[in-house]
């Protein structure tokens, strides 16, 4: 057997396995030894014994036999590359695979490192927060096994104790215990080892905060025999409550951690002998209702304070954790705290995950292959942020597989995690390009992109992102005229994210409307210009013609969606020649239009035989409430009440308002009516419609369509013989597959 040092036998790195693991167990020790004996690792510390080291921290967190000798053998690769081609061949593709993430991770460390927050602003604070969360994250992204985390925090808790026992006080001790404080300790919590976060927190905080550190652990030591006297007579007095009820239960005292004593201190603003649990002891049971019995007990010995209980058993925390937490005081007149949870619990409590994991060969754990993949949809819970997916509640004891797969996809499978070249980490959604990546960083870099390298090698921009790589976007200079992102962008070939493509979109509409505002502008600066009316005021225009700015008014020219025609007949002020009355315009019509006179339709209050005619700004048809205009030599033009060029031309000469009202026109009579269509743009579009008009008996005498950006914008000008012809004709118009608008012009 290769000699080890006593504590780090090959008993304890071989606990709790087989006969067969044990063996195998041996065989990487002996494999390992050689090449590591009088080797040292970058942290200065003999490889061997931080190989161990690791393997038995593994050991203590239960793991099975390959994540062991995985974190025995990863170091291989840095100390003997030839060597490590070896490890699969030996021991397996398994092994060989946690070995390879471990390495990735190990890779990653560069971009992990963080200065402590000692005298940072609130806001960079904040967001040295913020990337720690993300950096966590692609942490567990890059671990498809999440056992290869549980070897990373067995090593980075060895080479913290190694730097402990040597007393270091370096600015690599500082920086390792900075890093852990913020990314691994935080993901031991997540995961649920408890024994290590708890050590992780504490020996980073020694190196951290030195003074702090050595302040509580010498008034731990000073009051050590006092706090352990009053402990032993708390216990034993309990032990003879619960025996006296026939409740069987483990009751020792609680290990104190310094850490989380100076964040209780420095949270609630007290002193060492304020705190409730630095005299503590814990009660461990076999059954749940054994729990509340004991609570019931305690409450009945000593005095409970009510806003310190916690029930973790009917309410766990995010992370899985049970027990009845709560504090009481003694005798003495001092607080005591006391948890109480099952053996399963406290199982759970010390080792999280790691305590489930399945021994495959030597089915050292009594779960079964469902019941373990159960475990692992659970672990994906934990490990899932809350901004990423949608909260599910799920009863743990009926966990269905297909609730399994539906969290294992929620929570890792649609996100990855690059770097800048900065080592400044970013978020993604899964099959994302350099584009995306650009994009994240800002929409002006994304804009400005026109080429990217993924780890130092030129790529085409469609080319998918995967976790761990480092991206580097090639742009314009800020304010060429080349600058733009390309329409090809818009495929999923060159954008997964949604984000990206609006942002995209974005750029395109600003340039197309830019276009538009700019044609529009030149159409009426040279209707202006015709008319010899340059100097006149745009804004008092624009506001007689109905639009709140100029700009609008540009807009709607350019768009086609407002005739030049009634800004030549505003600018010449011709009340006479009204702006929509085109007399010329000729309508083929299956059946007589009301167009003039009073028998066909109108009937003008007081007089007869006057000529009327419609409007055609308004087009006004029965029975909407029209009024009269009487002009020179047309006779009376009718419009709906509501129309504002009327409305215009009243203001201006009151006295040639006429009132008017429907006669009998007769059932042939129809009236001719503007409607507008707003629809998605496809195909058989305008056939599905005419269809309509054609099941309405409507007579469609001019159509004009315009299709941009994948929208199709229909006029059409329709004969009806009353507006409730036509408010059914838009009703079942609406249902048409792909209309978004319809309305009557």
């Amino acid at each position: 057997m290769v000699a080890l040092n006593a504590t780090n036998s090959i008993q304890q790195l071989s606990d709790g396995l087989s006969e067969n693991d044990t063996e195998k167990m041996l065989q990487a020790v002996e494999f390992i030894t050689p090449y590591f004996e009088n080797r040292f690792i970058f942290t200065e510390q003999n490889a061997l014994q931080f190989a161990v080291g690791v393997a038995s921290t593994l050991a203590m967190l239960k793991c099975d036999v390959d994540t062991r000798i995985a974190g025995l053998l990863f170091e291989l690769s840095e100390i003997n590359p030839l060597a490590a081609e070896q490890i699969e061949a030996q021991f397996g593709k398994e092994i060989g695979d946690l070995i390879s993430g471990v390495r990735r991770l190990m890779r990653l460390r560069e971009a992990t490192l963080t200065q402590h927050d000692v005298g940072r602003g609130k806001d960079e604070a904040e967001r040295t927060a913020s990337q720690m969360e993300t950096l966590r994250k692609m942490v567990l992204a890059m671990a498809n096994d999440m056992r290869v985390v549980l070897v990373r925090l067995a090593s980075r808790v060895t080479t913290l104790r190694y730097f402990a026992e040597c007393k270091r006080e370096d600015g690599a001790a500082q920086q390792f215990a900075s890093e852990t404080m913020d990314l691994y300790a935080p993901l031991a919590n997540r995961l649920g080892v408890w024994q290590l976060k708890w050590e992780l927190e504490d020996l980073s905080f020694r190196f951290l905060e030195p003074d702090q550190y050595k302040r509580i652990a010498k008034m731990l030591e000073e009051r050590r025999i006092e706090r352990e006297s009053f402990v032993v007579t708390a216990i034993a007095r309990l032990k003879h409550e619960l025996s006296a009820v026939g409740v069987e239960a483990e009751v020792t005292g609680r290990p104190k951690h310094i850490y989380s004593i100076w964040k209780k201190m420095k949270g609630k603003s007290v002193d060492f002998d304020e705190l409730y649990d630095v005299r503590a002891f814990r009660v461990v049971v076999d059954e749940v209702k054994d729990c509340y019995a004991v609570l019931g007990i305690l409450n009945n010995i000593w005095t409970p304070i009510p806003k310190e209980f916690d029930d973790y058993i009917s309410r766990p925390k995010p992370n899985g954790y049970k027990s009845l937490h709560t504090v009481v005081v003694v005798d003495d007149g001092r607080p005591l705290e006391v948890q109480i949870r099952t053996k399963e619990m406290h199982q759970f409590s010390e080792f999280g995950v790691a305590a489930h994991w399945r021994y495959k060969e030597t089915g050292g754990s009594n779960f079964s292959a469902q019941e373990y993949d159960e475990k692992i949809a659970w672990l994906r819970q934990l490990l899932s942020w809350k901004n990423d997916v949608t909260t599910v509640v799920v009863d743990q004891e009926q966990l269905q597989r297909e609730w399994v797969e539906k969290i294992k996809a929620a929570t890792l499978d649609d996100r990855i995690y690059v770097l800048t070249p900065q080592a400044r980490v970013i978020e993604l959604p899964s099959g994302a390009t350099p584009v995306d990546f650009a994009y994240q960083l800002h929409t002006d870099v994304g804009h400005r992109c026109r080429g990217a390298r993924v780890d130092s090698m030129m790529v085409p921009l469609n080319t998918p992102l995967k976790n761990g790589q480092t991206v580097e976007i090639i742009t314009l200079k800020i304010g060429s005229n080349q600058a733009g992102p390309s329409r090809d962008w818009l495929s999923a070939e060159y954008s997964a994210s949604p984000r990206t493509r609006s942002k995209i979109r974005a750029w395109f509409n600003a340039i197309d409307q830019e276009e538009t505002l700019s044609n529009g502008r030149a159409m009426v600066e040279k209707t202006l210009q015709r008319e010899g009316k340059t100097a006149i005021n745009l804004e008092d225009m624009a506001r007689k013609l109905g639009f709140s700015q100029v700009d609008d008014l540009f807009l709607s020219v350019g768009k086609e969606e407002f005739s030049l025609r009634q800004i030549e007949l505003l600018l010449r002020e011709n009340l006479d020649a009204e702006p929509e009355i085109e007399a010329a315009i000729t309508y083929k019509s299956r059946a007589s239009s009301v167009m003039q006179g009073a028998k066909s339709g109108v009937l003008v209050v007081g007089t007869d035989g006057l000529m009327t005619q419609l409007a055609r700004c308004c087009k006004p048809a029965p029975p909407d409430e029209i009024v009269g205009f009487v002009t020179r030599g047309k006779g009376v033009s009718i419009h709906r009440l509501s129309c504002k060029n009327f409305a215009e031309m009243r203001n201006k000469a009151p006295e040639r308002v006429i009132q008017t009202t429907w006669g009998d026109g007769g059932k042939d009579s129809v009236y001719p009516v503007d409607i507008f269509v707003l629809a998605q743009d496809r195909q058989g579009l305008l056939r599905d419609i005419s269809e309509v008009f054609s099941r309405e008996k409507i007579n469609v005498i001019g159509v004009n369509t315009q299709s941009a950006k994948g929208q199709a914008k229909m006029s059409f000008t329709a004969e009806i013989n009353g507006t409730s012809q036509l408010q059914k004709a838009l009703t079942v118009i609406h249902e048409v597959s792909g209309v978004l608008e319809v309305r009557r012009a």
